[in-house]
């Protein structure tokens, strides 16, 4: 186990762990976007964990996309398994289960994995799902270039950085989705708007037009009502 005084990484031995998760918690406040929420927390990893690699690979309507690494080696080995279906990526993802790999040479499980990671020079890697109340949304993957990187410390560690990365990642989508149906509002609001001064309707006459157009056009009304903002005409 570390002392409370020992470095992590190379830090210096008075900028604990603790303090940089106070400092990962402000960052992780102010992202914009799910994309700066997820980069934050693998540029951290680096800085906390014994790893040469990091990335995250999120759930997105069920298949995991893969919005932060900090090496194209992650992303290679996330977009190998993502085509397999095959991998501990994959196992973390669907079983909400953290898994160890501690040496790829030796790795029986997912032989056709742990060969071509090797190949890529890494032997040891941590996968630790991000979860919330709702479930699984995504998985921190820690790599490194040497064999048994990772003990009970940095498991625990990693861990913790998970916590905060699954309600950052949780909270940040619920702003974009917020902000999306505010965007969607704002422009059948206007659409709405030029209907009711060409034709002399009322707002809800405005409404049940532009949603009609959606129905008969299989068009999403937001859709609808950009193309009406842009061309001033409903669909054919």
């Amino acid at each position: 186990m570390r002392s409370a005084g020992e470095s992590v990484q190379g830090t210096p031995a008075d900028d604990s762990v603790a303090e940089k998760f106070a400092r990962l918690a402000v960052e992780l406040h102010d992202s914009d976007s799910v994309e700066e929420t997820v980069q934050a927390v693998v540029d951290f990893a680096l800085q906390a964990l014994r790893c040469s690699h990091a990335g995250v690979a999120l759930a997105v309507r069920g298949r995991p996309e893969v919005p932060a690494v900090t090496d194209p080696v992650v992303g290679e080995i996330y977009r190998w398994q993502m085509v397999g279906r095959d991998g501990p990526l994959v196992e973390s993802m669907r079983d909400h289960s953290t898994l160890l790999i501690r040496d790829t040479e030796s790795e029986d499980r997912w032989p056709d994995w742990s060969a071509k990671v090797l190949s890529l020079g890494v032997r040891s890697v941590l996968d630790v799902p991000l979860t919330t109340a709702a479930g699984t949304v995504g998985v921190l993957g820690l790599y490194s270039k040497v064999p048994d990187s990772f003990n009970a410390d940095d498991v625990a560690i990693a861990h913790i950085l998970a916590r905060h990365a699954s309600v950052a990642v949780a909270t940040a989508r619920k702003d974009e989705n917020l902000a999306r149906a505010v965007d969607a509002r704002k422009l059948v609001g206007q659409a709405m708007g030029i209907l009711m001064e060409r034709h002399n309707v009322d707002g809800d006459t405005a409404f049940a037009i532009l949603r009609r157009y959606s129905q008969d056009t299989n068009t999403k009304l937001q859709d609808v009502a950009q193309r009406l903002i842009d061309t001033r005409r409903l669909p054919s």
